[in-house]
């Protein structure tokens, strides 16, 4: 391959995860390497149970889907965008493929040798974090519940899950109690029971030297073996058997197996001559298990009531938790957030049906705003709409009464996970939003020939969907009209740009927070409308104008308009950084007040937190500017 096409490949690879964490001559090396694959509409790149390739794939352009086989039906997974990876498979496991990648239209794919980047894996912890991560969290074996995940074809599940926890990072406590070796049984005993610990660690000059364990106080201290007051050597289990601090779940399953132990301990390089960095106990492992996200979805598919479904959503929370407090990236963190929300979604209509019976015809329901989006890492409210099947006159009536109970029933199950009744009634469950294909299309080709003249019914929530159950024909008919529509459509923009500029400034002229002056929340700071709802309006308005089809997600939107527009490319990748920053800020005060997080009580912030915020919101002047600049903001100033 010629070094001009190689770079103009390293160039598109730098924009993306987990290239942008390699230097650029590297990518070059790389790139060289790669395979340039055109893929014709519904060509077929590998499908189940082919042998695995010797390489990985990068969607260039286009989109391709990944599909399993259902009840002798080809069933949609994923759809992977400009950016995304796929085809890991052979990265990581041995097995045949699990899936089908199939172009949707034409594409372009680049395929990169797995022996080729795999050096430059195992020399950067940051790619080797991407893909672990990204590999562990997001199955995609049907039988286990589909997820849509950043890379779309990952280890499928088995019974006992070994592949996927090989790659699952482990939680374990980082703070161990250590003790000296002339302290006595009876003080290690006082000291495991004031800090509710069932382990201690005997420490020399920081090494480990020793171990003991509540089960070595029952079995040796209790039965009188051992008097209480001797020192705490005659008792402890030595050598310690010791492990790196990145190990695995499954690693540290087998560890445990091997050696027989219910305890390992961490050390800086892994060995008994380097310093504890914490301790891991077979409840970590258990812990771990039973909050991996691909578990939490195959409970999900399991549970029968609403108070089931709510307990796998609390254990989301934590996964969000621990996954910021491991700083892995707010990007993967939607992504499994978002797939595991719509399994909810999807399992709560599913109830529904089994209560009601069969639905008297095809549908979609589908997820708007921000659940559309991937994007609800909180307990905000739900929103959502329902489409379906055109059918004969005189069964139009009792098809509609069955959707509408339909989707009461799914909203009022889903109110009691957790998730709010939409304030605007936004939601299925509303004779408004749920209605046949043909009524959508009407509504859709008012509010986007027409738009303003009845403006109380138009809500820019309605243009960010994501389909959880139902008929993927239905949601790509809305689509296409969406943007048949969109063509050169002058009014609708210009109705959805004063829309996007309408919020309220976050800063003043001075450069300080502009924050509620009155009411409940007077004094603090509205980070929702100020701050995350600008920028998410205004990349809707420009992916529908530059026609981009399929990316949800507001910083893949950013990210993917940086590369088709490189003029404005820097604006570009400051919102996307923007709405990551500020998002996460939002996630941090909803999970520390319990609440939605829309509202910063600036007070409590550091000063190095309040100018990341500050700085975060910058972009905003010059893409407001951009805006003015592209369209004809005229009619609805």
């Amino acid at each position: 391959m010629s070094n001009a096409i190689a770079q103009r490949i390293a160039d598109f690879l730098k924009d993306y995860e987990p290239f942008n964490f390699l230097a650029y001559d590297d990518l070059v090396k790389i790139a060289i390497t790669v395979r340039v694959h055109n893929l014709e509409k519904n060509k077929t790149l590998f499908q189940i149970n082919d042998a695995l390739h010797d390489s990985f794939y990068v969607v260039s352009s286009g989109i391709v889907n990944l599909m399993v086989v259902s009840d002798a039906d080809e069933m949609l997974l994923n759809k992977c965008h400009t950016g995304d990876i796929f085809g890991l498979r052979p990265f990581f496991a041995k097995n045949n493929y699990q899936m089908t990648a199939k172009a949707k239209d034409d594409c372009i794919v680049y395929a990169i040798p797995i022996a080729t980047f795999k050096p430059y894996v195992s020399q950067n912890q940051e790619v080797l974090d991407f893909l672990l991560e990204s590999f562990a969290t997001n199955s995609k074996n049907q039988a286990d519940k589909q997820a849509k995940g950043l890379l779309s074809d990952t280890v499928a599940f088995n019974e006992n899950q070994s592949d996927m926890l090989y790659f699952q990072t482990l939680s374990y406590n980082r703070n161990p109690l250590k003790v000296s070796a002339t302290t006595t049984i009876r003080d290690v005993a006082q000291l495991m029971t004031d800090n509710l610990l069932d382990s201690a660690l005997i420490t020399d000059q920081a090494c480990p030297i020793g171990i003991v364990t509540d089960k070595d106080f029952r079995a040796k201290v209790a039965t009188g073996r051992i008097p209480v007051l001797s020192l705490i050597p005659t008792l402890m289990n030595a050598p310690v058997i010791t492990v790196t601090e990145n190990i695995s779940v499954a690693e540290a399953q087998l560890v445990m197996l091997k050696h027989g132990v219910t305890h390992l301990c961490v050390t800086l390089d892994g060995t008994d001559k380097s310093e504890v960095k914490g301790i891991i106990s077979e409840h970590d492992l258990v812990v771990a298990q039973a909050n991996n996200p691909g578990v939490l979805l195959k409970e999900i598919k399991k549970s029968n009531s609403a108070k089931e479904l709510k307990i796998v959503r609390d254990k989301l929370y934590e996964i969000i938790q621990s996954s910021l407090n491991r700083t892995i990236p707010l990007t993967h963190i939607n992504s499994i957030a978002g797939e595991i929300t719509l399994a909810i979604v999807k399992r709560a209509v599913e109830l529904a049906i089994l209560d009601l019976g069969s639905p008297p015809a095809r549908y979609a329901w589908l997820c708007i705003g921000s659940q559309g989006r991937k994007e609800q890492l909180l307990l905000t409210d739900q929103d959502s709409i329902l489409i379906f099947e055109d059918v004969p006159a005189d069964k139009y009536r009792n098809t509609k009464d069955y959707f509408i109970r339909l989707a009461k029933k799914a909203t009022g199950t889903l109110e009691k996970v957790g998730y709010k009744m939409c304030s605007q009634n936004h939601m299925a469950s509303n004779m408004l939003w749920c209605k046949s294909l043909t009524d959508w299309v009407k509504q859709y080709n008012n509010w986007m020939n027409t738009p303003g003249e009845k403006s109380n019914e138009i809500s820019s929530v309605f243009f960010d969907y994501e389909m959880a159950i139902g008929e993927q024909k239905l949601e790509d008919a809305l689509t296409d009209v969406i943007f048949k529509n969109a063509k050169n459509n002058v009014l609708f923009f210009d109705y959805l740009g004063n829309d996007a500029l309408r919020k309220p400034p976050a800063l003043t002229f001075f450069k300080k927070f502009n924050v509620e002056e009155e009411g409940t929340f007077k004094g603090k700071f509205d980070i929702k409308n100020r701050g995350i709802l600008p920028l998410v309006d205004a990349a809707r308005l420009l992916v529908i104008s530059n026609s981009i089809k399929g990316i949800n997600s507001t910083y893949h939107r950013y990210k993917h308009l940086a590369i088709i527009d490189p003029k404005h490319a820097e604006i570009y990748v400051n919102c996307a950084e923007a709405f990551l920053e500020l998002s996460k800020f939002r996630t941090l005060e909803g999970l520390k007040n319990d609440d939605d997080g829309q509202y910063i009580d600036l007070e409590e912030m550091s000063k190095v937190d309040k100018e990341k915020l500050k700085h975060a919101l910058q972009p905003m002047r010059e893409l407001e500017e951009l805006i003015k600049d592209n369209y004809q903001l005229t009619q609805f100033s």
